[in-house]
């Protein structure tokens, strides 16, 4: 006999709070000891926390929360951000699940968000960490009225959008690295990803891809992560409430969204400017045509990155990997 994750589960969940010995989960399971922590890592990697000890046994000591589409409905204050939602256990990515709604004719405001996701990726084809019931891996679509030109307007928006939307929620100081990614203390938190399908040089829809990095704890993180990223629960040292987040994030994206499609890009501009952490600071920029050396003065009414450079000349860069610069 095998033993299934729910069987074992169920031996677990009925002592709450209180330690299973190996060897009765052995006897009543007929199963080998070595089958049973094989068993015990899937419930991990489901986001349940277990507690093994020697001569004790094991006991659970903390549980995955799950999304319910009914819960976020209810906690909803938009007026088309969510309101089409569908939320899955597993997904390859969200970004995929929505784009082929998108091409179906979803409505603008469709959300796609996954309890975990293995082919999460991010900026520059990076992979990101989604580990089951601890983040925010979500996709919202936009079908904004705008020319192709104008997509890095609504990267800088999304940016702004999060980093308002988190620091209400957490009380956390958070600066925006160029264009999109959110640092509290130097560390990332969050992950966003704007794609997009157009037709005659206008866009047709945008899918934006956000990832949180919500409840995590250190271990979540493979060793080469762990020093470049941090969780809110890390940084605020208390477990949240995705399913609220989530709730703060649309509203605070409906409404920019709104002031953007009335008033044009420049009150985003503004706000964005604001949050930066690279503005004003000797930068070296890594593009795809080479290195550029320079100071960010601030974003032009497109959504590039105005570069002085020696000389006083100025240079709009759209896109680079951007870090400090170090003589």
């Amino acid at each position: 006999m095998t033993v299934g994750a729910p069987t074992l589960l169920s031996l677990l969940e009925e002592k709450p709070g209180e330690f299973v010995s190996g060897e009765e989960i052995s006897q009543k399971l007929s199963v080998s000891r070595t089958a049973i922590w094989k068993q015990i890592r899937k419930l991990e990697a489901q986001g349940y926390k277990i507690e093994a000890v020697t001569r004790m046994g094991y006991r659970i000591i903390e549980r995955p929360s799950r999304i319910s589409p009914v819960e976020l409905t209810f906690k909803l204050s938009t007026r088309t951000f969510g309101r089409n939602v569908r939320v899955h256990e597993v997904v390859s990515s969200t970004q995929d699940v929505l784009r082929e709604l998108a091409e179906e004719g979803a409505p603008e405001g469709t959300l796609v968000i996954a309890e975990q996701q293995n082919q999460g990726r991010g900026r520059m084809g990076r992979s990101w960490v989604s580990p089951a019931g601890k983040g925010i891996w979500m996709s919202l679509l936009l079908r904004p009225n705008v020319p192709l030109l104008q997509t890095p307007q609504l990267t800088l928006l999304a940016a702004v959008a999060l980093n308002r939307a988190i620091e209400r929620v957490t009380g956390l100081d958070i600066g925006i690295k160029w264009p999109n990614d959110l640092l509290v203390d130097g560390k990332k938190i969050t992950g966003i990803l704007l794609e997009s399908a157009a037709e005659d040089e206008r866009i047709r829809y945008v899918v934006v891809g956000m990832g949180v990095s919500v409840n995590l704890e250190a271990s979540d993180y493979p060793e080469e992560v762990a020093a470049k990223a941090v969780s809110l629960r890390m940084a605020c040292g208390r477990m949240l409430d995705r399913t609220e987040l989530i709730a703060e994030i649309l509203k605070e994206f409906e409404d920019l969204y709104a002031v953007y499609n009335a008033s044009g890009f420049e009150t985003i501009r503004l706000l964005w400017e604001a949050r930066s952490i690279n503005l004003n600071k000797p930068t070296v920029l890594t593009t795809a045509s080479g290195r550029i050396e320079g100071i960010p003065r601030g974003i032009s009414e497109m959504g590039a990155l105005i570069v002085e450079m020696e000389g006083e000349s100025m240079q709009t860069v759209y896109s680079a990997e951007i870090n400090p610069w170090e003589k």
